[in-house]
């Protein structure tokens, strides 16, 4: 088993015990995510860390999206229950590129880009090959991609 999951799996065993019924039913889906990626496809895997981290962080994004739904829908408690879950979920993940940060890390790439013949907006992919890896986890590829389209116009 991989040291997140085991982690995953003490923090829920934790939870349990300190009846955090929050906690302890958000770590529980999450794990559920976990087990479902590893059976998926043809044969069953470990998954490794990096791969627990993007599972946590898809379901993090679900909660953030959930709970905006709810919110449109006039329903804030499930609403409020999303944020929580996706602030235990924000917990495990790897903190957050500020845009300042985002916005840095853009301009070496599309810099780098440029100098290997990439021009305007056509540059969009090359710029994008260079800043992910960079990025890895630390922001969503919405959020990037908006930064390589602002550095590419102006």
């Amino acid at each position: 088993m991989t040291t997140f999951k085991s982690r995953l799996r003490d923090d829920l065993t934790a939870s349990i015990k300190e009846r955090d019924e929050l906690r302890s039913a958000t770590l529980r889906m999450a794990l559920a995510a976990i087990t479902t990626e590893e059976v998926a496809g043809e044969t069953a895997r470990e998954l490794s860390d990096a791969e627990v981290q993007k599972v946590l962080a898809r379901e993090a994004k679900k909660r953030r999206e959930a709970a905006e739904a709810f919110d449109k829908g006039g329903r804030p408690a499930q609403a409020e229950r999303e944020r929580a879950e996706g602030e235990v979920l924000a917990g495990y993940l790897p903190q957050q590129l500020t845009d300042a940060e985002l916005a840095e890390l853009v301009d070496a790439a599309v810099a780098e880009a440029r100098a290997g013949g990439a021009e305007g907006q056509k540059a969009m992919g090359a710029v994008m090959k260079i800043v992910n890896p960079r990025v890895a986890g630390r922001a969503e590829g919405g959020r990037v991609a908006a930064a390589v389209k602002r550095a590419l116009a102006g």
